[in-house]
């Protein structure tokens, strides 16, 4: 039943936020025009729910000669292709701002397993072992307040998979708080890099959500 009450939180909140936040679309679309050659929005092709593909928007914050569909920590110099402005826009989590529309669309919610490009296989392979993509991918999720990319593959799709049995209204309240508390402090942003957090079990993380209680 859930699932159902969740499209319908997921589709109002993206509307209302589409809304009170058109002013700051638009002024970052300009900026972004100005501060460096290529389109606004940056296109590219995921994964979404039964592992059905669909393109998720971002505001572009890398030149448009980068290498495309590679994660950015596999780039040699990932700092190299992020533009000026880019930076900013990572740090502060707005570049995934346009995924609002992706929200709307049905393609995802606001809680969930982040979406992964079509060829990490390795992920795919892991998140397959717990059911993590076989519900809708996220603004943000579990993984996302508990490490972002810094966790290993092996630990970020533990997450997701606890995220799957344990999703709920109040857990997924919980979630969208604690984002909005990692993204105020920049935590887990790590352009680059992966695998840096030693998490080994699910148990751990847990005792670390108890501290932040």
């Amino acid at each position: 039943m859930y699932p159902y009450i969740k499209r319908i939180i997921d589709f109002s909140m993206a509307l209302i936020g589409l809304i009170i936040l058109s002013p700051i679309f638009i002024l970052l679309a300009i900026i972004i025009k100005l501060d460096s050659k290529g389109p606004v929005f940056f296109k590219q092709k995921r994964l979404s729910m039964d592992k059905r593909y669909f393109n998720i928007l971002k505001f572009r914050t890398m030149r448009t000669d980068t290498p495309k569909d590679m994660p950015t920590h596999m780039l040699n110099n990932p700092d190299a292709f992020i533009t000026r402005l880019g930076r900013f826009l990572r740090k502060t989590s707005l570049d995934e701002l346009p995924q609002i529309i992706n929200i709307l669309k049905g393609e995802m919610s606001i809680v969930g397993p982040r979406p992964c490009l079509w060829n990490q296989y390795d992920l795919i392979a892991e998140r397959d072992k717990y059911g993590a993509n076989n519900i809708h991918p996220g603004l943000t999720g579990w993984a996302q307040v508990n490490g972002r990319d810094e966790l290993p593959i092996d630990v970020k799709a533990k997450l997701d998979g606890e995220y799957v049995k344990r999703m709920n209204f109040t857990f997924d309240v919980k979630i969208f708080f604690m984002t909005i508390f990692r993204v105020i402090k920049s935590d887990g942003v790590k352009e680059g890099g992966i695998g840096s957090i030693e998490i080994k079990t699910i148990q751990e993380v847990d005792v670390r959500e108890k501290v932040v209680k």
